[in-house]
This record gives structure tokens, C-alpha cells and sequence, in this order.
């Protein structure tokens, strides 16, 4: 029926499901680069830590790889996780104590609308951080890029690592008691993961209890992954296994990306504890 009244011109005709999902993905876009707070934090600031540990750390790892060139990987792998799991676990949070959660679960729109917005915005911000880290890498740290197979490669673990992390951070903002204390709960989480999954340090100098412990979250199995592409196979060796397990690297996110859906089937909630 709905149909039916927009082919003939009805003012009273509802829009069209793509149509709400574009209009709240922009909505979604809007909103987060209005914040200042926010574009600074998500998308500043692995390039503020390029550029920082690119000029202090330069030195070379054997076989002709720069700290660089292996720090990129991993600086990718942060951004990705600043954009998805941290971005999202404090805005859905700050979201749902303000009422704007309710509100939105009370409209005409769809549920799902809300969530695709999100996934839009990761989405969108997570390829503005790449091609910005790309862009300073090259020019200013002579970073080779991936080249044929290997930027498939990239594509799938960035796309693993994104929706994995972005699900698990929908499911984490219902562990802030409220916004006001999300970014206190969500930031030392990730902050750890970074430090312990090969972000800032060789991933091989990092003691092994800690090593085993990154091992269960989806930051060290991305960082891997994007290792394969910008490193030369021989620091292959380097790696726990001896090798890149693109193949265990495949699996890990995928399993991470079904137990984030299930998490937040579970736990997300449209207003704060104590406030139904």
C-alpha cells in the first residue's frame, strides 16, 4: 500500500527503507564531524602518533624494514579500533544518557536505521584515517605500499577488524554506567589492548603472558594481519607462529565479529540502567 501511495505522489506516504538509512547514515556523518572533540580523538590522533614515533623511533629492524614501515601496520590497526570500538562504545553511551537513544526508539524509524548510520559512519571514518596514514607515510617516511594480492589482504582485515571491533564497542557502551563515565571505562580498555596486541612495540619483544592475553581480542589478530601486507615475508619468523596464519587471522575476526552480534543482541540497551 505504502508503495502504492508514493508512485502516485502521496504527501502521506511513508519513505522508503534506503531512503531512512541514507538520511540517518548522514545524519550520523553530521553529527560526528561537528564534534570537534571527536574528530580530534578518533581521527587526529593516530596521525599525531605517526608523525611522533616516525621522527623519534628510526631505526632499522633487519632485512631492510624500518620501525616505520612495521609501525604502520599497527598504527592502522589503532585507528581502526579508535574508529569502531572506542568511537562508538562512548557516543552510543553519551547517546543513551542524554535521552537521544529513547528518542529515537520512540520515532517512526526504524531500529535497524540507527544502526546502519553507525556502521556508515565507522565505515566512512576508518577510510579517512587509512588514506590520510597512507598519504604521511609515503610522503614523509618513504612507507611502501601493498602491492597486488596484498591489498585484497588489506581490505578483508580491515573489513574483518572494523565490523568486529564496532559490534564489540555497541556491546561495551552498555557497561558505562552513563556518558559521563564512558570515556573513563572505554579508553583504558583500549588503550591496553594497543600497548600489549603490537601496536607500538615489536610484537615478539612483548612478554608472553601478555602476548596470550592480546591473543583473545580481535586488535592483536588485525595488527597481524596488516603486518603480512607491509612487511617482507621473512619477518614472518618473528611472528608466535612462525608465520603470518592469515588463515587463523580470518577466522579469529569472524568468530569475534558473530560473538560481538550476539553481545549486543544481549546487552544493548536505549536507556541507562535504573531509567526504564
Amino acid at each position: 500500500m505504502s508503495a502504492v501511495r508514493q508512485q502516485t505522489g502521496d504527501p502521506t506516504a511513508l519513505p522508503s527503507l534506503p531512503s531512512v538509512y541514507r538520511s540517518r547514515a548522514a545524519v550520523e556523518l553530521k553529527e560526528f564531524f561537528r564534534q570537534r572533540e571527536s574528530v580530534v580523538f578518533t581521527l587526529m590522533l593516530p596521525v599525531l602518533l605517526l608523525v611522533v614515533f616516525g621522527a623519534v623511533l628510526d631505526f632499522d629492524l633487519g632485512s631492510g624494514v624500518s620501525f616505520t614501515q612495521y609501525f604502520m601496520a599497527g598504527i592502522i590497526a589503532a585507528g581502526i579500533l579508535g574508529a569502531s570500538l572506542q568511537n562508538m562504545a562512548i557516543s552510543i553511551a553519551t547517546e543513551r544518557s542524554d535521552g537521544t537513544l529513547k528518542h529515537l526508539a520512540g520515532s517512526p524509524m526504524p531500529r535497524s536505521a540507527f544502526f546502519v548510520g553507525k556502521v556508515v559512519q565507522v565505515l566512512a571514518v576508518t577510510l579517512a584515517i587509512i588514506a590520510v596514514l597512507l598519504l604521511i607515510g609515503v610522503v614523509f617516511y618513504g612507507i611502501d605500499l601493498p602491492s597486488g594480492a596484498d591489498w585484497l589482504t588489506f581490505a578483508w582485515v580491515t573489513a574483518l577488524g572494523a565490523a568486529s571491533c564496532t559490534l564489540l564497542g555497541i556491546a561495551i557502551s552498555s557497561l558505562a554506567k552513563n556518558g559521563r563515565s564512558a570515556s573513563a571505562t572505554v579508553t583504558p580498555f583500549a588503550l591496553l589492548l594497543q600497548f600489549i596486541s603490537g601496536v607500538f612495540f615489536q610484537f615478539s619483544e612483548i612478554p608472553t603472558w601478555m602476548q596470550t592475553v592480546a591473543s583473545f581480542f580481535p586488535l592483536k589478530w588485525m595488527a597481524q594481519g596488516l603486518r603480512s601486507v607491509f612487511l617482507p615475508d621473512a619477518l614472518a619468523a618473528s611472528e608466535p607462529a612462525g608465520t603470518w596464519e592469515l588463515g587463523r587471522v580470518a577466522l579469529v575476526l569472524a568468530a569475534w565479529c558473530i560473538a560481538g552480534l550476539v553481545l549486543c543482541v544481549l546487552t544493548f540497551r536505549w536507556q541507562d540502567r535504573g531509567s526504564d
